[in-house]
């Protein structure tokens, strides 16, 4: 070996040397750093268990709605109160919900969404406790708005679902899991709710609602973790309270125009112009302070308006049809079928839900394979080939038609549209903002369930017929002996009643108007942009 050899060995082994020194002091000094500074890893909380947790949660809220709604003459009864304030109680409850709905979800990206969920859920836990033991119709109605504010449980929860679920295929198949159980357990916990009112009193479900809240506390302690927005801005609650009031006053002036010809004209259009102006203050809000519940320029983004006014036209729609105009025309015994009360459900609600419940996963796989977008069409074009069947259906009266209907709108509705909707509100909502979409489409949600009462059964009144009715009351001056005067008193007794009542045409026209409102969503949702996803 020359020196010239030996010599480049030896610089050889001392850059190989250097370079092995090199890392390993920085192998040894990224190991103390994190000795110093350790990083905190999350927990490995199974998704199956977050999934279980989420479901109970949602469940929770659900119950506040499909369990009690059987036990409303129970609650009358019980509690010796009209059915006027039976309404009023349930008026409260679905307003505090679409409130809370507008600003929890942003709230959560501030302040820590499972902080936020475990707060409703308390709520809820405190609300029912108050409504199972009070006699109070005040205090009843505290309870009520303390258990609405789980309105946005469905959207803080898809929110949760998101953060740990990253990949945007297998979101959609569990989204659809989650928001299936939005209409109930297969219409089950309805009928169970109904046999418990009437053996055990309104107040059992109560109980049986708090003690699944507090089993959803449980869960949601154990399995989910804490995750709040990349921005951590405080909150604007200016805009809140001004977004807050300008949708009060339109909830409230819906809700009046529900009335239909007992209506006070005057109050709706002064709810609705300080709804106007409020809104208008609410966007000069957003649009000068610096961290905005919504910027302006996402309001202004089809992306927002774009799925708003498909959620608000679906809503309005299909609402009232299954809720109201189906139930209606099944319990009429002129021109629908004529069918008992304790029956009606059978025939309607409960398939209605069944499919729903079970269409749910599936669409979620469709939405992962087609897109959001596709399968919201889809679910919105199908029910309006179901409304249009209703036409044949409110014409020729059956159970099986009947049946038929129902089972075809839980699957379009139920089991489609209503999910795609939720599940764009989480998709398309941007990073440094995900809690504001979902509240407003929740807010959408609600404005389209009341306005389809009153739109859909402002027009069905104008084919109502009046039908006579007589109406004949026992009179004390009738005596055994004055036999001459009864028939006289008879005549006087009997009083003429003149009703208006739906008629056939009635019923078409409610489904020829919600036909043409989901036509109007259709072509809204060309707005909706495609999401990331």
């Amino acid at each position: 070996m020359s020196a010239r050899d030996a010599e480049n060995g030896v610089k050889r082994d001392s850059k190989r040397d250097a370079e092995n020194g090199v890392n390993h002091n920085f192998a040894r000094a990224v190991k103390e750093s994190n000795s110093e500074h350790p990083v905190k890893e999350s927990k490995n909380y199974s998704i199956i268990a977050l999934m279980i947790a989420l479901f109970v949660s949602i469940f929770s809220f659900q119950l506040n709605i499909s369990m009690l709604s059987p036990a409303l003459a129970s609650m009358e009864y019980e509690l010796h109160i009209s059915q006027v304030q039976v309404g009023l109680i349930q008026t409260v409850f679905f307003t505090s919900a679409a409130l809370f709905s507008l600003f929890l979800p942003r709230l959560a990206d501030h302040i820590g969404r499972k902080k936020v969920l475990l707060g409703i859920l308390t709520a809820t836990v405190i609300g029912s406790f108050i409504s199972a033991i009070t006699s109070n119709i005040v205090i009843l109605s505290i309870g009520r708005i303390m258990q609405g504010s789980s309105g946005p449980m469905m959207p803080l929860c898809l929110i949760m679902l998101r953060e740990r679920v990253k990949d945007g295929k297998r979101y959609a198949r569990l989204m659809a899991i989650l928001t299936s159980v939005n209409g109930g357990i297969a219409g089950i916990d309805a009928l169970v709710g109904g046999w418990m009112s009437s053996a055990c009193g309104f107040r059992s479900i109560f109980w049986i609602m708090a003690l699944i809240a507090v089993f959803a506390v449980f869960l949601v302690i154990c399995t989910t973790e804490e995750s709040k927005a990349v921005n951590n801005a405080k909150m604007d609650w200016f805009g809140v309270i001004t977004l807050s009031i300008a949708f009060l006053s339109m909830y409230i002036a819906i809700d009046e125009s529900q009335k239909l010809l007992n209506a006070r004209f005057w109050i709706i259009s002064l709810l609705v112009c300080v709804s106007i102006v409020f809104f208008i203050i609410f966007w000069q809000i957003e649009k000068h302070i610096s961290n905005p519940m919504v910027s302006t320029n996402y309001m202004k983004h089809r992306r927002t308006w774009g799925l708003l006014s498909t959620t608000l036209l679906t809503m309005t729609g299909v609402f009232a049809i299954m809720n109201g105009v189906v139930l209606k025309f099944a319990q009429d015994k002129i021109s629908g079928i004529g069918l008992s009360e304790a029956l009606v459900p059978f025939v309607t609600l409960t398939p209605y839900a069944i499919v729903g419940f079970l269409c749910g996963p599936i669409s979620g796989f469709l939405a992962s394979k087609y897109g959001y977008r596709r399968v919201l069409r889809s679910g919105i074009l199908v029910s309006i080939i179901g409304l249009l069947c209703g036409i044949f259906v409110m014409k020729n009266p059956s159970i099986p038609g009947l049946v038929a209907l129902s089972v075809l709108l839980g699957i379009s509705y139920a089991g489609v549209a209503n999910i795609m909707l939720n599940g764009l509100g989480i998709v398309l909502s941007p990073k440094d903002n995900p809690g504001y979409l979902p509240g407003m489409n929740a807010g959408a949600f609600n404005l389209g369930a009341g306005l389809s009462f009153a739109i859909i059964y402002a027009i069905m009144g104008m084919f109502n017929v009046n039908i006579t009715q007589l109406s004949i009351q026992s009179s004390s001056s009738i005596s055994a002996s004055a036999s001459s005067n009864a028939a006289s008193n008879a005549v006087q007794n009997v009083i003429t009643v003149v009703k208006s009542v739906p008629s056939c045409s009635s019923y078409v026209s409610s489904m020829i108007v919600g036909a043409v409102l989901l036509v109007g969503a259709i072509l809204c949702s060309l707005w909706i942009p495609k999401s990331e996803d």
